[in-house]
C-alpha cells in the first residue's frame, strides 16, 4: 500500500499523459504557450500502462484518472484506457479534459472502458471564453459535453475556475446551465500553479465568495459531510436537491488530512502532492531495467515522505517549479 507517515493511504492515481494543451487558460499558462517536454522524455504508452499496472496490482490503487496538459491530444489514449480497464482488480477509469475533441472520442473511449469525465468549462460566454483561454473553442467544448452524456460517461462533471473581474459574475449562470443539462458542477479555487507565477491570494475568488454568489440565486444546503470521504469537493444540495454543486477550496479550505491522491507526470515522475517541490524518478528506473518490485519500492518510498499539508499559508511556501499543465490535475 502507498501509505505516508501520517497514515494516509493513496488509492487515487492521477496520470498526466502530456504537458501539451490546445488552450491557453490564463490561470495555467501564458498566451504564447510553453516549451513542451521533448518526446523522448515522455513515457511511452507501454510504459504508462506498466506503471499503472504496478500501482493497481501491487500498491492498492483503485482509481486512475488520466490528465494532461490535455489528454485527448495523446494519440494512444483509447488503447491506454482499454489496457487500464482490463486490469484486475479493475480500477475506476476517468479523464479530466478541456473537452476539445471529446465529441469525436467520447464513444470510442466509453467503448474502451472509460467510466466518466470531468470537463473544464469556466464560462458559457463566447467572448469571455476567448479572453480566458485565448482560443475561440467554446462550441467544441459544449459539443464534447453533449457527446459525453450520449456515450454514457455519467456523471459528467464540470470544473470551473472563477477569475476576479473576468468570469466571477457567471457563477449562478454556470450552475443554471449545468442543472439544465444534467451536469455536476464543481467550482475550484484558483491555485498557485500557473506557469507565470502570477498568482496572488488577494486576486483569488475564495470558496466563501463562490458560495455567496450562488446563494443570491439558489438555496444551498450542505450535503451530509460524512459522505464526502476523501473527495476534495464540499457538496451542497441545490434548491432542496437532488441536484448538487461542489466547491473545492484547495487554498482556503484545504483537505490535506484526508488526501488519497498520488500523481505520475508525463515524464514518469512520482509526485506525492500537487504542490510538492520534489519528485521521484520512475522513468529512469524503468528504462534501466528495474523489476516491478523495484518500481513498487521506489513508489512506496516516494509516498512515505509526503508532508502533512500543502503549506500555502506558510511564509516559506514556494510555488512548484512545474505548472499545472506539466503536473497533471
Amino acid at each position: 500500500m502507498l501509505v505516508d507517515s501520517f497514515g494516509r493511504v493513496a488509492t487515487d492515481l492521477r496520470v498526466s499523459l502530456t504537458d501539451r494543451c490546445n488552450l491557453r487558460c490564463s490561470y495555467c499558462m501564458p498566451p504564447e504557450g510553453l516549451d513542451w517536454l521533448p518526446k523522448p522524455e515522455l513515457l511511452t504508452a507501454e510504459e504508462v500502462v506498466r506503471l499503472v499496472t504496478v500501482g493497481v496490482e501491487r500498491l492498492g490503487v483503485t482509481e486512475v484518472r488520466y490528465t494532461g496538459g490535455e489528454p485527448l491530444l495523446r494519440r494512444e489514449l483509447t488503447e491506454i484506457v482499454a489496457a487500464t480497464a482490463a486490469l484486475r482488480p479493475r480500477p475506476e477509469v476517468s479523464l479530466t479534459t478541456n473537452g476539445i475533441g471529446l465529441a469525436r472520442l467520447a464513444g470510442p473511449l466509453a467503448a474502451a472502458g472509460l467510466d466518466r469525465v470531468n470537463v473544464s468549462l469556466d464560462t458559457i460566454d463566447r467572448e469571455v471564453f476567448v479572453r480566458l483561454a485565448h482560443r475561440d473553442r467554446l462550441g467544441d467544448v459544449l459539443a464534447g459535453l453533449e457527446a459525453a452524456v450520449a456515450a454514457g460517461l455519467a456523471p459528467v462533471k464540470v470544473n470551473a475556475v472563477l477569475m476576479r473581474g473576468i468570469n466571477d459574475h457567471e457563477a449562478a449562470t454556470l450552475l443554471r446551465f449545468c442543472l439544465d443539462h444534467g451536469y455536476e458542477l464543481r467550482f475550484i479555487e484558483q491555485m498557485p500553479l500557473d506557469a507565470q507565477h502570477g498568482w496572488r491570494r488577494d486576486d483569488m475568488v475564495t470558496a466563501d465568495e463562490i458560495l455567496g454568489l450562488l446563494k443570491d440565486s439558489f438555496d444551498l444546503v450542505e450535503d451530509d459531510p460524512r459522505d464526502r470521504g476523501s473527495a476534495p469537493a464540499e457538496l451542497f444540495l441545490v434548491d432542496g436537491g437532488p441536484a448538487r454543486v461542489g466547491v473545492i477550496g484547495s487554498v482556503t479550505r484545504p483537505f490535506c488530512g484526508a488526501c488519497d491522491r498520488v500523481r505520475l507526470t508525463a515524464d514518469g515522475q512520482v509526485r506525492n502532492c500537487l504542490f510538492a517541490t520534489e519528485e521521484s524518478d520512475l522513468r529512469a528506473a524503468l528504462r534501466s531495467g528495474a523489476t516491478d518490485d523495484e518500481l513498487a519500492a521506489r513508489w512506496i518510498a516516494a509516498v512515505r515522505v509526503k508532508k502533512a499539508g500543502h503549506g500555502i499559508d506558510d511564509p516559506s511556501f514556494l510555488q512548484p517549479g512545474r505548472p499545472m499543465s506539466a503536473i497533471g490535475g
